[in-house]
């Protein structure tokens, strides 16, 4: 999303269209999926490929990230369970308020 920010970006969700002005005063259009008019003015958009070392947090701890950050790891199944005990109940607890009396 920071990419869109640095472009000016204009995000109108209710009509699913992303507007994009370019550098010579035209303004790209993406609606919904699929990118109407012309597709070669998507060429047009220079793109910085940015390097681990630019990464605040990578930059303080290098112990912790391997050198080679080629892209997303790969897909892996995850079991994820969140196991509900019958019966149980929120803890209502009422809020404590503080009297005016006991303020001072």
């Amino acid at each position: 999303m920071d990419w869109l920010s640095k472009l000016r970006a204009k995000i109108v969700c209710f009509e699913k269209i992303v507007q994009i002005p370019l550098p010579i005063g035209d303004i790209l259009e993406v609606h919904g999926e699929r990118p109407e008019g012309n597709l070669k003015q998507l060429k047009t958009m220079k793109v910085n490929k940015s390097k681990p070392e630019d990464i605040p947090v990578v930059r303080e701890f290098p112990d912790v990230f391997p050198e080679d950050l080629s892209g997303l790891p790969p897909s892996r199944e995850i079991e994820f369970r969140i196991d509900l005990i019958h019966g149980a109940m929120p803890v209502a607890k009422s809020p404590y308020r503080l009297a005016s009396t006991e303020m001072q």
